[in-house]
Order: C-alpha cells, then structure tokens, then sequence
C-alpha cells in the first residue's frame, strides 16, 4: 500500500469513528512506522473533509504542553490540532454526549489573535503582542482511539483529541493579565475537583501561541487575525458522567459553564 493510500484508509478509519462514536483499535498498535509527519498527514485529509462539508477553520488548539503529559506519551514537545466553527458550544448550553465518544474536560484560556503571526523566529512577547486578549473555556477533548490508549502519533491523527469548545463571554487583554499565575478552579456538579494556573503550560500559556506559530510556519502556514488558540490544559483532564455540569472559574476573567445530557 502507498503511504498516501495508507492515510487515507487511516483518516477513513477515524472519520467513521467519529461519526458512529465506535472506537478503534490505536494507529500505532497496527502501524508502528508511522511518523509525526504521517500523523498531521492523516489530520489534515480529515480538516479538508470537514471544510469541503462547510465547516470553517477557526483556530488551533495545541495540546500536551504540561510536563507530566509529555512524561505520559515519552515525547519534548507538544502537538496541534485544528478548531471548526462546529466545535463552538456557547457558554452553558446543553452539550448531547451522543455527539461525543469518549469525553473529557479540561480547564484552559482561549485566546483571540489581533493579527496574523506565522514563524520562524516568533518569541513569547512577539506572541504576547500578537494576541488581543484571553477568554475562560473549556475545551471538550475527545478521543476515537478505544481508552484512550494513545501516543503521540495515535492523538496528533486524530486532530489531537480535539472535540468541543465552549468559551465564556468575557475578554481580557492579556496586557492586563500575568498569564502565569492566572488561577482556575474546576468543580463538576458544585464540588470543587481541581484547580490549576497558566504556568503549567510551557511555563506561560504565549509561550505556547509561540510554538504553535513557529510550528505552523514549519508547515507554510500560519494563525490569522480572529483565530482562536488554546494553549493547554492547565490541570489534568476529567471523565464525563451524563448529567455532569463542569464550572471553570478563571481569576479576572470569570466563569464558563459546561453541561452535559443525561
């Protein structure tokens, strides 16, 4: 088989997936030659399917930028996967896990781009200029590798566990805000569960934008204007229940509210 062959029956493999919410078996179980490069390969065939089905790229959400999830997947650096207008949940609405496989939560910034900004070369403040201000969110990651028995190369394939976004209604500039200590407390069901603060991504959450330009500019690309990116979790991810309702409330920025159908 050719390896374009081969991305494709691989990026079928998690098409359907997603749309039957049936798990399959890990990529790297069945195919252990596969590279990074083969894995944005396979994302890639799956965001072209999403644009030609009407969707619009509204972001990038990059992932595995603490240092006990590089330690868990044996990798120095984190990965990216690519945000749809469908992802968006608004703050508080009913999220139908039918649409879902395997979900889980996790507290983080969501940051909107003042302008576009690609690398080589991008550094922490160039990046930090380059954003206009930070919302609280919630992403909804999701997996359609059975127990989310992934590596690296099984979640960057599969547009690294992106699943949902739900984003609160308050925006700060980040010129008013230190990114590093900015604090969140997690609660699910009015039970505080964890909290967390922006240096647990690469130290401050820019740092992570910077990687990601300097990554996408790797590829010939870049973030525009608008786009939304969110710089990873700052605590660790939690199993959703039906029924669950999650609050993430962010110093200075607020809360934002997820809720689940039983």
């Amino acid at each position: 088989m050719s390896t374009d062959a081969r991305h494709q029956e691989l990026a079928d493999e998690l098409w359907e997936a997603d749309r039957t919410a049936e798990p399959i078996a890990p990529l790297t179980d069945r195919h252990s030659d596969l590279a990074i490069e083969d894995a944005y390969a396979i994302q890639t065939i799956n965001i072209d399917r999403r644009i030609a089905a009407g969707q619009r790229i509204i972001g990038r959400k990059v992932g595995l930028t603490s240092k006990p999830m590089q330690d868990l997947l044996g990798v120095d650096e984190p990965d990216f996967g690519v945000l749809t207008d469908e992802m968006i949940v608004e703050d508080g609405d009913l999220i139908a896990l039918s649409r879902l496989v395997q979900p889980r939560v996790e507290a983080e910034l969501a940051f909107v781009m003042a302008r576009d900004l690609a690398g080589p070369g991008v550094s922490t403040p160039t990046a930090l200029d380059a954003i206009a201000g930070a919302l609280p969110a919630v992403e909804v990651v999701d997996s359609r590798v059975a127990d989310w028995k992934i590596k690296l190369i099984d979640t960057v394939a599969d547009n690294a566990s992106s699943g949902l976004l739900v984003v609160g209604g308050r925006m700060r500039p980040v010129t008013e805000l230190d990114l590093r200590l900015l604090g969140v407390v997690v609660s699910r069901n009015g039970e505080v569960i964890d909290t967390g603060a922006g240096a647990a991504a690469l130290g401050n959450p820019a740092r992570c934008v910077a990687w990601l330009a300097n990554k996408l500019g790797s590829f010939g690309s870049g973030l525009k204007a608008g786009d939304i990116v969110l710089p990873g979790a700052v605590h660790k991810m939690v199993p959703v229940q039906p029924g669950d309702v999650f609050r993430a409330e962010f110093d200075h920025l607020g809360p934002v509210t997820v809720r689940f159908s039983d």
